[in-house]
């Protein structure tokens, strides 16, 4: 049934109330009269004129019984009521055929006679529309009680439904009913309920997610910040307890402790980027930024430990008008996660390749490896926070498996997205793309 609004409601309602008697009355009155005519037809205007002109013609016989018992037989054949009056309103005659039917005046004149009046005539007719009257009383009667029903089952009885299902969801109970109707209105706060109610319960599953996600994340890195503690406490212990007795033993040892520290303030710094990430609303502080700029920085930070690999990085095709907009803090640890994880995922002696060009009006950039690439497994689940792969992504790394995750919400935080897949030349492949910096200088 197609929706209608109340004010259309409101005008057929009207118009039911004011043509339903009327067809009442009208039908009544084709039944009755077997016409449509709502005159006095012509028999009756005949009746009518004869019965005045017999008794204009008998003033004398008004008070003789046996003229009266004359017109009160052509008064019964004819259906009709006569009063006739003195004067001084005295009666001098009346008839009507039956007592308990409804006649109307049809017609009343005075007699006079040398200037003196005689007496009054009053000749009453059959009131034929009465039924008709009834009938229409009926017709509006029904009218009122077809509006009343429709109203009650398809506006009232929604909304006491409606507004008992917002005081259970005001309760925490999402679990509501909610009634159909054709008033186009109510299927309105209908379909606004049920987005409020949508809304609120998947909030509530994403509060729940959240939730155990962060109780998962805290245990998870509670349980990666332990290992490098005790092997960093084992350590200190064995310094302080003279166990390294020898300047390369002690040289081993601090390199293990300055390992270990490092490994230390990147579950920290990774535990802290994505709390502020996923958790707090965090406030961009966005400037132009020149993507290939920001690509070199963070290629000259992770040379050295590249360096201890022999892997080399190759950058020869950075574009030169590749500018965004955005907070230059957040996108180099972005960039600085991306590289980390190509090297410490790259074979000895393998290489890295970074690209970085403008297509349109987005910035793209690449970081392809040499080594194994990503299971599907991985490709479907890289993204997922703590998440490290069975062979080449595991705790040995020294990663939280924060870092991927980390680096694709600040891409999107700046309306970008990131990408996984593995290169058609064997290795990992990680493409991101963001916004272009449009300047109108």
């Amino acid at each position: 049934m197609r929706p209608i609004r109340i004010r259309t409601f409101s005008i057929l309602s009207l118009l039911l109330i004011l043509m339903l008697p009327w067809v009442f009355y009208v039908m009544a009155h084709l039944l009755t009269t077997k016409s449509l005519s709502f005159e006095t037809n012509d028999a009756q205007k005949e009746d009518l004129i004869k019965m005045s002109h017999f008794i204009e013609t008998n003033i004398e016989n008004w008070s003789d019984p046996k003229w009266q018992d004359d017109l009160r037989g052509k008064l019964q054949t004819l259906d009709m009521g006569v009063e006739i009056l003195t004067e001084s309103n005295q009666e001098i005659f009346q008839f009507f055929p039956e007592e308990d039917r409804s006649f109307t005046r049809a017609e009343q004149f005075s007699i006079i006679q040398d200037g003196r009046i005689l007496g009054r005539v009053m000749i009453f007719q059959p009131n034929s529309r009465m039924v008709q009257m009834i009938v229409a009383f009926a017709g509006l009667f029904l009218a009122f009680f077809i509006i009343g029903y429709v109203m009650r089952r398809f506006i009232l009885k929604p909304l006491e439904r409606m507004s008992l299902a917002v005081r259970q969801v005001a309760d925490g109970d999402l679990d509501i009913q909610l009634p159909e109707s054709p008033i186009k209105e109510i299927t309105e706060v209908h379909g606004g309920i049920r987005i409020m109610t949508d809304s609120l319960h998947a909030s509530m599953q994403k509060q729940v997610e959240l939730e155990e996600e962060r109780r998962f994340i805290i245990a998870a890195v509670a349980h990666d910040l332990r290992t490098p503690l005790f092997a960093l406490r084992g350590y200190l212990d064995g310094l302080e307890k003279g166990i390294a007795d020898s300047p390369d033993k002690q040289a081993k040892y601090l390199a293990v402790c300055k390992e270990k520290s490092a490994q230390l303030n990147r579950l920290v710094e990774d535990l802290f980027t994505f709390t502020k990430t996923e958790y707090l609303e965090m406030e961009l502080k966005k400037n132009t930024v020149n993507l290939p700029v920001l690509l070199k920085k963070s290629i000259d930070s992770l040379n050295p430990l590249a360096k201890e690999n022999n892997i080399s990085i190759i950058a020869n095709h950075l574009g030169d008008d590749c500018m965004i907009m955005g907070d230059s803090y957040l996108l180099e640890r972005a960039i600085n996660n991306l590289l980390d994880n190509a090297v410490r995922h790259t074979p000895r002696s393998g290489k890295i390749y970074i690209q970085c060009y403008k297509d349109g009006n987005i910035v793209v950039f690449t970081v392809q490896d040499t080594g194994k690439g990503f299971s599907s497994e991985e490709i479907q689940r890289v993204f997922d926070p703590l998440y490290r792969g069975e062979s080449s992504r595991n705790r040995s790394t020294g990663g939280a498996g924060l870092g991927l995750t980390i680096s694709r919400r600040i891409i999107r935080q700046h309306g970008g997205d990131l990408v996984v897949d593995n290169h058609s030349e064997g290795g990992a492949l990680v493409k991101g793309w963001i916004p272009a910096h449009c300047s109108n200088a």
